[in-house]
């Protein structure tokens, strides 16, 4: 179904309150749908991704509530990309041996940190792995590839929740997530400065991976390798979560 048609769907359904929110920010989510096509394999399509998205506009227009205190855009952003994640795990399109590799530069790196007492290097990760350097920077790459990463919604396994949680089905919810949520704001105030900045200006900046090389003065590949590294790291460092 087309972006189109889902918003004439929705007009035929939906409150006018939240009708008009699907009209305003429907433009988001093709923004954001190209902003992830740009990580993600040649095999998945732009509409793909926007049906997704629409899909989670409707139910953020739903569900919003401004009493809660963020702005519908960066609530419907949330949602937005959570939908698109969600369509894209349920077609399996991530190979498992990414999956695999994912989780042994995770404790790769944990296990180097430990050891040396501070951050590990490209090179120290290569030799835990018994890998050349290229071939790490390869397996960063595709790790990289494989995966949709958000900072804000990052779950207790270091991957992204399939559904979101409604603190009123546990009433501990909340208090563990804001305790997860601290302690992801701390693991990412020690990563190193490059790649702290590159999660900012992908997060933050929303700039895709040519445009923050060219910031920064490596190539789009390189960008993909530290990106895939930041969020290794992050991962090894709340492993106890």
């Amino acid at each position: 179904m087309t972006l189109e048609k889902n918003l004439g769907l929705y007009n035929q359904t939906g409150a006018p309150k939240a009708q008009d929110l699907v009209e305003r920010h429907a433009p988001l989510v093709k923004k954001i749908a190209l902003h992830m096509l740009g990580r993600l394999p040649a095999s998945v399509q732009l509409d793909d991704l926007m049906q997704a998205g629409m899909i989670g506009l409707l139910e953020a227009a739903q569900k919003y509530q401004p009493t809660k205190g963020a702005s519908f855009e960066t609530y419907a952003g949330i949602r937005i990309r959570g939908a698109m994640v969600d369509e894209m795990r349920r077609g399996d399109w991530v190979p498992r041996s990414v999956h695999r590799n994912a989780r042994r530069v995770a404790r790769a790196i944990k296990v180097v940190e430990d050891r040396i007492g501070g951050e590990a290097l490209d090179s120290d990760v290569a030799e835990e792995l018994d890998m050349t350097l290229a071939e790490y920077h390869a397996c960063l790459s595709d790790t990289n590839g494989g995966r949709l990463f958000s900072l804000d919604e990052l779950n207790e396994s270091g991957d992204l929740p399939l559904t979101e949680v409604d603190p009123g089905d546990n009433p501990l919810a909340g208090i563990t997530s804001a305790a997860f949520q601290s302690s992801l704001a701390a693991a990412i105030e020690g990563l190193p400065e490059r790649e702290k900045l590159i999660l900012a200006l992908y997060y933050q900046e929303e700039l895709n991976l040519k445009e923050i090389g060219a910031v920064i003065g490596v190539s789009e590949s390189r960008v993909s390798q530290i990106h895939g590294q930041a969020a290794m790291r992050l991962r090894s460092r709340l492993a106890d979560w």
